[in-house]
């Protein structure tokens, strides 16, 4: 037995590419190549750092001692610093000028911003694979009828292709909203203790100019076109918030499909995948639960209640700074992404891989389907001669009648033939049955599947870059 606790989220779900991403390697590098473009760009516009350090520098990137480091840092208690020491341990000759004028924030904020969009960037890519499986599955889909629910309770029919157009909607409203994050979201820059560059405007002796050149010029080598206009030590925290804005409408638009799975597994309409060996219950062998939908539902929960780390951190920052946001952002913004990213690689597999059985869709729907023609029988009936009003009440009993009867004694009543035996409707059965045409109730759900399969293909298209298979789930 492990005797130590573990992260779930690591363990058991989220990507090895996803961990690899917020890994402490990945930041550790983020840092040491953030000091490499601030000696570079500090010695382009004139401070005294020669090529020898620059090149010592940048050798050494990957010369991370994390024993040191952990030496130094039981020693320090301060982790920004400890890096320092053991990247100028190895550095010798370029120890003086790492770091050179720059606080804390300047590898912490400008390192968050870079994960966290190259986070965004691999949780795009999951949402675009999460689309085109959407598309697909509502290709096969467009034709099938199905039983249409408000309230969960019977309502005129759609296809299954129309309702996947509706979960994959709110997908295309998330790419949107990340697409947005990502276009605006800009480099910290390097500010100093309280964001008004001092240091670097004394390193520069007043030169006002460089002082700016300096951040744009550090922001062009992460690929940023722009920096923050302003900023206390810290960037505004409101930026952690509009990430997991994002994330948390992905993890809303998740769970409301897999609670759609869910309600459909129940109906017998749906299956998820089911291993050959999977296990739906340790008392009861014939189960076969939607666990990984409810899954998705577990996981969204703690997403969309993670966002509020990010609300009450922006809402409690003092003036320039504070430190009270660090060990909530080390631990919210991480897992944010880790959840989501579990979230979407089942998202994709339950709807690469689930079963539709349309032989069960067509029962149910044909068991509503004449309660929901009511009003073509009656205006039928009517036109071959009838009493609309007699007719009404005559219909409105019937169907009471019939409900009374399903519910209380369990009895299957054919409504059509009772409409059929009553002379006043003057109805055959055929007459009845055309009446009951599944295509006369769908509308035009076909067609607007078909069309929102172009909206999907073209934003597939669009990012085709961005497609790759899809992760195996681990659990």
């Amino acid at each position: 037995m492990k005797d130590i606790y573990e992260n779930p989220l690591t363990t058991r779900y989220a990507s090895k590419k996803m961990q690899k991403i917020f890994s402490p390697s990945n930041k550790f590098l983020t840092w040491r190549k953030l000091w490499v473009s601030l000696a570079k760009n500090e010695k382009v516009l004139g401070l005294d750092i020669s090529e020898q350090q620059i090149k010592e520098l940048e050798d050494n990137v990957y010369n991370i001692d994390y024993e040191r480091v952990a030496i130094y840092e039981k020693e320090l208690r301060h982790d920004v610093m400890a890096h320092i020491k053991a990247y100028g341990d190895v550095c010798p000759n370029a120890k003086g000028i790492i770091h050179l004028g720059a606080t804390s924030c300047y590898v912490d904020d400008n390192g968050d911003i870079l994960i966290m969009r190259e986070a965004l960037f691999a949780i795009k890519a999951k949402l675009i694979g999460v689309l085109d499986s959407l598309k697909k599955f509502a290709e096969r889909n467009k034709d099938i009828a199905t039983l249409g629910f408000t309230h969960f309770q019977a309502a005129q029919p759609t296809t299954v292709g129309k309702r996947a157009c509706l979960w994959a909607q709110d997908i295309v409203f998330d790419i949107e909203r990340l697409d947005f994050c990502l276009s605006t979201l800009k480099f910290a820059g390097c500010k100093g203790a309280t964001g008004t560059a001092a240091s670097f405007f004394n390193l520069f002796n007043g030169d006002k100019d460089k002082t700016f050149e300096l951040e744009k010029m550090i922001a062009k080598d992460f690929g940023f076109d722009s920096v923050l206009d302003v900023a206390g030590q810290t960037y505004s925290r409101k930026i952690d918030y509009f990430v997991l804005s994002v994330l948390s409408g992905i993890a809303q638009s998740a769970s409301k499909f897999a609670t759609d799975i869910r309600l459909l597994s129940h109906l017998k309409e749906f299956d998820e995948p089911f291993e050959s060996k999977q296990v739906g219950s340790s008392a009861m062998a014939y189960k076969r639960n939607p666990m990984r939908s409810e899954r998705i539902c577990s996981l969204a929960r703690y997403v969309i209640t993670d966002v509020m780390n990010t609300s009450i951190t922006t809402a409690t920052q003092w003036l320039e700074r504070s430190l009270d946001d660090s060990a909530n952002k080390r631990i919210c913004i991480p897992e944010a992404f880790l959840a989501v990213d579990a979230i979407l690689t089942l998202y994709r597999n339950i709807v690469d891989n689930g079963t539709v059985y349309p032989y069960v869709c067509n029962k149910n729907l044909l068991a509503e389907l004449p309660f929901m023609a009511t009003e073509n029988i009656l205006m039928q009936a009517v036109k071959k001669g009838g009493d609309r009003q007699a007719l009404h009440e005559k219909i409105r009993a019937l169907t009471t009648e019939a409900a009374r009867k399903t519910k209380l004694e369990g009895v299957e009543v054919d409504f059509l033939s009772m409409i059929a035996e009553d002379k006043d409707f003057n109805l055959t059965i055929d007459e009845l049955n055309d009446l009951l045409d599944v295509k006369k109730f769908t509308g035009v759900a076909k067609e607007q599947t078909e069309r929102y399969i172009a909206v999907m293909n073209k934003i597939v298209l669009e990012n085709h870059s961005f497609l790759e298979e899809n992760d195996e789930i681990n659990v």
